[in-house]
């Protein structure tokens, strides 16, 4: 059975195009899973639109979005996801930050208001395709089939984020970012997500070496990622979530230090393709 994974943008914070974030990309969060018959899509960052041309040209009709939060990085590519514009589709779109924190709103009224004046000209309500939205707790577990199951955590990250593990089959895929570590001390909801997964999606915003600037802005480290994997007997680690300004040449760095650390540690990039099978 198939367990497909395809990254469609890794960068954090901002979209980055330009000449200096060619190798590795510029897309904002947007990740897809396929396995079991499930197509999962983990945030809708910028990296979003391209996915959505490509289920139009494979003719997938539908798919379910879980998302680790609502900072805009991470929500920004949903109104140019144009799939969701057509009649004929289907998604449900599910997230379980804003029920463990001060949010008063769920997740579609978030989703709406992001398309709402004065922020974007074009209403929710033009959305033609079938669009259901489901709030839980991050902590919660639930099956998308009855092969493909989900466990979540909440995560360490201003207004809540949720970390997700997708197993199907006897592969795991944990999806780990927007997320703060203590230095020194590992974050033990992390380490019992993770714990034996094939593949780790992780936080990799810093460097070890930048984070004491950083500390409170929600974000962890390479360093921290390969710490926690090692530590969960993970097989392979992504390095996800890139800083803005850590351009081509810098990520080349990170990863060349990060496989010399632990060879199952690899930076995504925009398009790259990893097969759990």
């Amino acid at each position: 059975m198939s367990f497909k994974v395809k990254f469609w943008g890794v960068r954090g914070s901002v979209p980055c195009p330009g000449p200096d974030h060619l190798t590795y990309g510029g897309n904002t969060s947007c990740i897809e899973v396929a396995m079991g018959g499930e197509r999962v899509i983990l945030d809708a960052g910028t990296g979003i639109r391209n996915l959505g041309k490509w289920l139009m040209r494979k003719h997938v009709t539908s798919a379910t979005i879980l998302l680790s939060h609502t900072h805009w990085d991470h929500i920004c590519g949903l109104p140019f996801f144009r799939p969701a514009f057509l009649p004929g589709y289907s998604f449900k779109i599910m997230a379980g930050h804003l029920q463990n924190g001060k949010a008063a709103r769920g997740i579609a009224d978030v989703i709406a208001g992001q398309m709402s004046d004065p922020f974007f000209p074009v209403p929710i309500e033009a959305m033609k395709a079938s669009l259901s939205f489901v709030d839980f707790r991050a902590g919660e577990s639930f099956d998308l089939s009855p092969r493909v199951h989900v466990r979540t955590t909440p995560l360490n990250h201003p207004d809540g984020s949720t970390g997700y593990r997708l197993s199907h089959a006897g592969k795991s895929l944990c999806y780990v970012t927007d997320t703060e570590h203590v230095p020194g001390h590992a974050d033990e909801k992390v380490l019992s997500l993770i714990e034996g997964a094939d593949l780790v999606i992780y936080d990799a915003t810093y460097t070890d070496k930048e984070f004491p600037a950083k500390a409170g802005w929600g974000h962890s480290t390479w360093e921290e990622g390969i710490r926690l994997c090692r530590a969960a007997d993970v097989k392979r680690l992504a390095i996800f979530h890139h800083d803005p300004d850590h351009e081509d040449r810098v990520m080349e760095a990170i990863e060349a230090n990060a496989m010399a650390v632990w060879g199952g540690a690899f930076v995504a990039r925009d398009n790259m393709r990893v097969n759990l099978d």
